[in-house]
């Protein structure tokens, strides 16, 4: 009998620590930090396919998307902090408020947006552009981008590509004025990032789809290697990104 009450109070006390953790973890990806990988190329080169990263929720303050799921429990923010321009920054996608996108922020509202010849115009100034070595990326060929260094109005330098040139409608775009209360965003990689500047897709994303800003990227893989090929591992993981702070 003895024997009996000290294995149940063993499964009970593991199934309280399984639940206590959980519930840990809930709160910190809620209030704290939540991890994401990046699934596409449009943030190359500051991200890239594979990076996992953490955002920091408390960034920008809690919204109804900070909770899993989304319940709308709540509208607007809570402790709410204005983000800057030139954060990099998780948002839920305003056309259907599930997806997750990881952009930059380009406008503020009330800003006026245009891209001209390539160049991206900020309420009626080009930003300042400078031309720096090519962005090499090694796959399975290699690929060579153009690389500039792009100068936001409030100081933020960061790396941006192109492949197109000045040609094609993301790089001669109408003037985009952003409403309030919304946000403009853009991926690094210009002429292949699915963003603000197409307004069916994306658009202007609501301040509370905004989910955190992009920190630090803490692994990184170049996808060469399958979970189950132990042997690939070192060769795949790309170690000269761990614990990179995400500019």
């Amino acid at each position: 009998m003895a024997s009996t009450h000290k294995q149940t109070g063993g499964i009970r006390e593991t199934i309280k620590t399984i639940v206590y953790a959980v519930i840990i973890a809930l709160v910190v990806r809620t209030v704290a930090f939540e991890p994401f990988n990046i699934p596409s190329g449009s943030m190359i080169p500051t991200l890239l396919v594979g990076d996992y990263l953490f955002v920091s929720k408390y960034s920008y303050g809690y919204s109804r998307y900070s909770l899993p799921l989304g319940p709308p429990l709540f509208d607007g923010r809570i402790l709410e902090h204005q983000p800057q321009r030139g954060d990099v920054v998780v948002f839920k996608l305003p056309t259907d408020n599930s997806t997750d996108y990881i952009k930059r922020l380009i406008g503020l509202p009330g800003d006026h947006i245009q891209v001209i010849q390539g160049v991206l115009n900020i309420n009626g100034k080009p930003v300042e552009l400078q031309q720096v070595d090519d962005y090499v990326e090694r796959n399975a060929s290699l690929s060579r981008f153009v690389q500039y260094a792009e100068t936001l109005p409030n100081g933020k330098r960061h790396p941006i590509i192109k492949s197109a040139g000045a040609a094609g409608p993301a790089n001669n775009t109408p003037e985009y004025v952003v409403p309030d209360g919304h946000y403009f965003m853009m991926g690094d990689n210009r002429d292949n990032s699915l963003d603000s500047r197409f307004l069916n897709n994306v658009g202007y994303v609501p301040a509370e789809n905004l989910v955190g800003k992009a920190q630090i990227i803490f692994f990184s893989t170049d996808g060469s290697a399958a979970l189950w090929e132990v042997w690939k591992w070192p060769w795949a993981i790309r170690w000269n990104r761990f614990l990179t702070l995400i500019n």
